[in-house]
């Protein structure tokens, strides 16, 4: 989703919907998890993933590894 559309942030339950088909879980941690391991598996690349406070996350356009 973020590389579809660099740039635009994405609400937890948009991401919550699109990428599980899931209705938004509330205040759990599970997207946050999912977030960081992402971040890791994408090594200097996962500090592109830009969380937006309260909003979301996104994937920033213009970051120098």
């Amino acid at each position: 989703m973020f590389l579809s559309h660099p740039g635009m942030v994405y609400t937890r339950e948009q991401l919550f919907s699109q990428v599980w088909n899931l209705d938004y879980m509330g205040d759990s941690r599970t997207l946050d998890s999912h977030i960081r391991t992402l971040r890791q598996k994408l090594e200097g690349y996962g500090k592109m993933i830009e969380t937006v406070r309260n909003v979301g996350y996104r994937w920033e356009i213009d970051y120098d590894k």
